[in-house]
């Protein structure tokens, strides 16, 4: 005998479904929930990384800033030691060039001409003085050249002024000073110095003694003795007559 089902069957899966779709959904909601909690999480967690990075690389930075100041303090304080460094190897380079100085000046003036000013600016020197002429300017400025600590003498002015004839013309001169060493090296660039001659010439070498004629050695034996003659004795005339 065949079973007919008079349930209403058809409600009945319609309820179920109904429930399954709902699960579904609620499950739906419950994962995107989920997920965008994780997400929000990750996130966070990236952002916090990231800014504790941030503030590790500001610290590193201010780090490197202080490091960077005490290095530029550090750049100065040797710039200051090195130019003292500079300035004392000058000094003691040109310790005795204030001596030559002032002795080459006083060996190069010539007669009829005084030196009134003395002014150095690094290496040129200005001279200020009077002189009898022009000659004695021409003279001067001849030996400032010829000297072995001055050089390049410039001629700013010579003028004529006053009735007095020893120092009736008021000159100015620009002298360059040879720093020490100038000399050495320019005799290096030009092969050398003359080799210096020996204080004590060698003597002349002395006069072969004279030769004399070698005489034979006596014999040891002597010679005999010539025989002299014997002359007979003459008889002796007696007392008779």
């Amino acid at each position: 005998m065949a079973k007919i089902n008079l349930l209403p069957w058809r409600a009945a899966r319609r309820k179920q479904r109904e429930r399954e779709f709902y699960m579904v959904l609620g499950a739906s909601l419950v994962a995107a929930v989920l997920v965008f909690l994780g997400a929000m999480l990750f996130m966070d967690s990236r952002i916090d990384n990231q800014q504790a990075r941030n503030h590790y690389l500001e610290g590193e930075n201010k780090l490197l800033d202080a490091k960077i100041v005490k290095i530029d303090k550090l750049d100065k304080e040797k710039a200051r030691l090195l130019a003292r460094k500079q300035i004392i190897e000058q000094l003691q380079a040109n310790r005795s060039q204030m001596v030559h100085l002032f002795d080459e000046l006083v060996k190069t003036i010539p007669d009829g001409a005084r030196l009134s000013g003395l002014k150095q600016s690094g290496d040129i020197l200005t001279l200020e003085g009077h002189a009898q002429s022009n000659a004695s300017v021409a003279n001067y400025m001849r030996s400032l050249d010829a000297s072995q600590w001055l050089s390049h003498a410039d001629l700013k002015k010579s003028e004529a002024k006053g009735d007095d004839k020893k120092n009736r013309f008021l000159f100015g001169l620009d002298v360059k000073l040879r720093k020490a060493g100038t000399e050495q090296t320019e005799q290096d660039a030009t092969g050398g110095a003359a080799p210096a001659k020996p204080a004590n010439p060698p003597a002349a070498p002395a006069a072969p003694p004279p030769t004399t004629p070698i005489t034979p050695p006596a014999s040891a034996t002597p010679k005999p003795a010539a025989a002299t003659p014997t002359t007979p004795a003459t008889p002796v005339a007696g007392g008779k007559s």
